[in-house]
């Protein structure tokens, strides 16, 4: 049950973290002079009437200590003067992003059930860190926050059955590749080395597709999460069998040319630039990953 939450969790991460932005930032004072707790205090009151199903509001100082006690509906949850917080993950990511952040899902000290917190920093004019304010709210409750409506629901499942129908195409293709090139390879008695070139072609473009497959159904139907590595290896591993096919047809219409007109070359000569181009452009690809990789590190 808790992977189903946390997976639909991440899948509109990005919804909760506007809708807590947009009721922390509305309501809280920052970057004014000489802010002071009790303008903090009657902020979170505001947004405890806006925010109902929350499990706890509290404030940090600037060095992640609890200043007071937390706000809560249930009166056994308003504890948590002088905790010290500062090793927490929502603690330092505000600090650190100087903006609202919303933390990954993790068991409440309150409830010892699944929560999100979102935390922002507060500052003064003068840009000094004063307040961290903090929200604790239950993973069931932020996703009926944002709850999909019945419309998104359809298109979602009409997408999901879309991709599921191409992949399946697809691995059909593959299945038929994969059978030509076998059947290609024994239909006669001798082997011939066009024969295993075609082969080799035929069942290296069915990796590629059924590579192509598996990702689609992976990342599109059953909804796993988009690793961005892995859609780097997967397209590395689509491309690089397109050029190994392409490479083989070109060494084959060099034999075949040699053996035979020679002023067709110039075809061969088109299709060795193209494969170059391409080779090319996937290490440029792989250099600019590996860059970005290491700037956002």
């Amino acid at each position: 049950m808790y992977i189903k939450e946390i997976q639909k969790f991440e899948e509109n991460r990005y919804k909760a973290r506007a809708y807590m932005t947009y009721i922390l930032t509305r309501n809280m004072p920052n970057k004014f002079p000489k802010i002071k707790f009790s303008s903090i205090e009657n902020a979170m009151d505001k947004v405890a009437h806006e925010v109902h199903n929350f499990e706890a509001l509290y404030v940090l100082d600037s060095s992640g200590r609890q200043i007071s006690d937390n706000i809560s509906l249930n009166k056994d949850f308003c504890i948590g003067k002088d905790e010290d917080r500062s090793s927490r993950a929502y603690f330092y990511r505000a600090v650190k992003l100087k903006r609202c952040v919303l933390s990954d899902p993790y068991p409440s000290s309150l409830t010892n059930e699944l929560c999100v917190t979102a935390s922002m920093p507060i500052y003064d004019s003068a840009k000094r860190l004063l307040f961290i304010v903090c929200i604790d709210i239950s993973l069931k409750d932020i996703l009926k926050i944002i709850e999909p409506s019945s419309y998104e629901n359809f298109f979602m499942y009409f997408s999901r059955l879309m991709y599921l129908a191409f992949a399946f195409v697809l691995f059909l293709v593959t299945c038929f590749l994969f059978y030509k090139g076998l059947t290609s390879l024994f239909a006669q008695n001798s082997i011939l080395i066009q024969q295993m070139f075609e082969s080799t072609i035929a069942i290296t473009l069915a990796l590629a597709i059924f590579d192509l497959a598996k990702t689609i159904i992976e990342e599109e139907v059953l909804m796993r999460s988009k690793d961005k590595s892995g859609i780097q290896k997967n397209m590395v591993r689509f491309l690089g069998s397109i050029i190994i096919a392409l490479s083989i047809e070109a060494l084959m219409l060099v034999f075949k040319l040699v053996t035979g007109d020679l002023s067709l070359m110039l075809y061969a000569i088109y299709l060795l630039v193209g494969i170059s181009v391409l080779l090319a452009s996937l290490s440029f690809y792989l250099f600019a990953s590996k860059k970005k990789g290491k700037n956002e590190d």
